[in-house]
């Protein structure tokens, strides 16, 4: 039996407009027109919407085709709730039938926007609108209260976000950035604070001078910038507020307890230091964090106990307007402000973990001043220290500079006379003790294979960074107490690089990262001991890390250590650290990672 639309624009025996629709199995639908496709049914359900065109065929002709244009009803489509963020009554206008018709109609319309992937690049999203035409304007206004009131259920969006945006980013685009997303996020009625820094360390400045109150009042905050704004940003929240042990400084670490070939045991039973003032660094970034950490008001302190981390309600956003983007590629795959833009929009959200560093002296005559300092994606000494610090002479060429002083570093070809300590954990002990087996080159080569077949790159839903591994504890996700029997080996020599990775980070020249099996929330850091090699041997591991699919860490000269915490010791010549992009100087540092510790408007990289 054919329906026809009552006078109202409604398909049969549907509910009337005072109805709600809020059950699993109700169905709302109306005959609407579609712009730039003619006459649709579209139907709404508690999870989606989707229209279908109506079938529209000219007496005595084939029902196939019309003049040679085919012209049955077209496949469904489908719009789920979680792909649609805003809907919007725009008034009286035309909408255009199909485009081969030629036809177009005045009717009051409203129109409809979400989101979609790309075709050609998989995790990237692209915004897509849809307007929808009727004679009556109170069937659409009814359409646009019924979607909104449906959108304003997802808990999870943001309503109202604290933006910062670096303008010299990148090639110096970050305000150019925000002034492309910026409508989407009024499309979306989702509120913006904007302020647009005019110095380096403002925003560490504005994230540690807010209040608590004030930071309450919002979903959440965005960089728009690069990685190492997105630091700044990082830095000022959580010296202030993330309250922690330490790890064990190098100095705790000397007493050697066993030594059985494999690596030196140290014994742990130590008191852990609990966090005081940090001394200056030269960074703009950590010039107030000795009242930051501790604070002489009392009432201060009572209030940044009512905002602490882990904060599953407040995320991080980060809009890529910078020279690597590494944190943007491997959280949602790709580099794209919009796909980023849209994600902070849809409310979605990943754990990150984040590493905390002190470094315990400066210099090699420096008294022992714990500085703290967090980082999202990297903390690296040697080639990486001195790329960035050569790099800084060079600003005026933009991101290019980064080319320039790595062939300069490269060729300069310096070591570092250090000392590195690590935390065991059983997986490492596994494979350490496979790779003493397979002593002879062609099981090496193996091994290599064995190795790169296990890895399971993190990737959307991934289900290593949901399962909660059992040393994260309640007060905070990381190891600690550090036990007793925890088995921490040592590592001495002369060391192009040490690194340690929080995630792959991976971006356009190197994209697979440091660490292609490294994951947003595993609890671990990938520690990298490059040690002293020619020239030729070096430049084949970084033709490797420029490589999709390459094997960079499988050298005989590199080391690949999962560990949770770490300590480091340099002696002789110093290079600095490179924190997530930012200087760092110390002679003795230790670093460990908190699992999980702050939440990301982002969705994990797609396959």
């Amino acid at each position: 039996m054919e329906r026809t639309p009552n006078e109202n624009g409604f398909l049969g025996n549907n509910p009337p407009e005072n109805v709600p629709f809020n059950a699993e199995d109700s169905i709302f639908s109306s005959n609407l027109f579609l712009d730039g496709d003619g006459e649709v049914i579209l139907t709404q359900t508690s999870h989606r919407l989707s229209w279908k065109s109506v079938e529209s065929v000219p007496t005595g002709q084939d029902p196939s085709s019309c003049f040679g244009i085919e012209l049955v009803s077209k496949s469904e489509t489908t719009l789920c709730f979680s792909d649609i963020y805003s809907a919007e009554f725009i008034g009286w206008g035309l909408v255009h039938e199909a485009a081969f018709l030629g036809q177009s109609f005045e009717m009051y319309r409203f129109t409809i926007r979400g989101v979609q992937k790309s075709k050609t690049q998989p995790s990237v999203l692209v915004p897509s609108f849809y307007t929808f035409g009727h004679k009556d304007s109170q069937t659409c206004q009814m359409w646009v209260n019924q979607i909104n009131d449906l959108l304003n259920m997802e808990a999870e969006r943001p309503k109202n976000l604290l933006v910062l945006v670096n303008p010299k980013s990148g090639k110096g685009l970050g305000c150019k950035v925000w002034e492309t997303v910026a409508p989407t996020f009024s499309q979306a009625k989702v509120k913006t604070k904007v302020t647009v820094t005019e110095r380096a360390g403002q925003a560490f400045d504005i994230m540690s001078s807010i209040t608590n109150r004030e930071l309450s009042s919002y979903d959440g905050v965005v960089a728009v910038g690069g990685d190492g704004f997105f630091n700044e940003i990082l830095n000022g929240l959580l010296l202030s507020r993330h309250k922690c042990s330490y790890p064990p400084s190098p100095a705790e670490l000397n007493d050697p307890v066993e030594d059985n070939g494999d690596g030196l045991v140290l014994d742990t039973n130590v008191d852990i230091k609990e966090p005081s003032d940090s001394g200056e660094d030269e960074s703009p970034l950590l010039k107030q964090s000795t009242n930051l950490r501790t604070g002489e008001d009392s009432c201060q302190i009572a209030e940044d106990l009512e905002f602490s981390f882990p904060n599953e309600k407040f995320r991080f956003g980060l809009i890529p307007a910078g020279s690597t983007d590494a944190i943007v590629i491997c959280t949602t795959g790709a580099r794209d402000a919009m796909t980023s833009a849209l994600q902070v929009i849809l409310g979605k959200a990943v754990c990150l973990d984040i590493a905390q560093v002190v470094r315990w002296k400066k210099t090699s005559t420096s008294k022992d001043e714990p500085c703290v300092r967090y980082a999202a994606s990297f903390a690296g000494y040697g080639f990486y220290g001195d790329v960035i610090t050569e790099s800084e002479k060079y600003r005026w060429m933009g991101p290019k500079r980064y080319d320039y002083a790595g062939t300069k570093v490269f060729l300069r070809h310096r070591s570092y006379e250090a000392e590195v300590a690590y935390l065991e954990v059983e997986s490492e002990k596994k494979n350490i003790g496979l790779e003493k087996e397979s002593s002879g080159s062609w099981t090496k080569g193996l091994w290599s294979l064995l190795k790169k077949s296990e890895r399971v790159a993190c990737r959307a839903n991934c289900n290593i960074c949901k399962t909660k591994a059992g040393h994260t504890s309640a007060k905070c996700p990381s190891l600690q107490p550090y036990s007793k029997d925890s088995r921490w080996l040592k590592s001495k020599g002369n060391f192009l690089s040490v690194g340690a990775a929080v995630i792959s980070c991976r971006n356009e020249k190197a994209p697979d990262g440091l660490v292609a099996d490294a994951h947003l929330s595993d609890g671990f850091l990938h520690l990298i001991l490059i040690k002293d090699c020619p020239h030729a041997c070096y430049l084949c591991h970084l033709l490797q890390l420029a490589k999709k699919d390459g094997n960079p860490l499988d050298f005989e000269f590199v080391e690949h250590h999962k560990t949770p915490a770490f300590t480091f010791t340099s002696f002789g010549k110093e290079s600095i650290w490179n924190v997530d992009g930012e200087l760092f100087q110390a002679h003795q540092l230790s670093a460990q990672v908190f699992r999980g510790l702050i939440n990301l408007f982002a969705s994990g990289p797609e396959a």
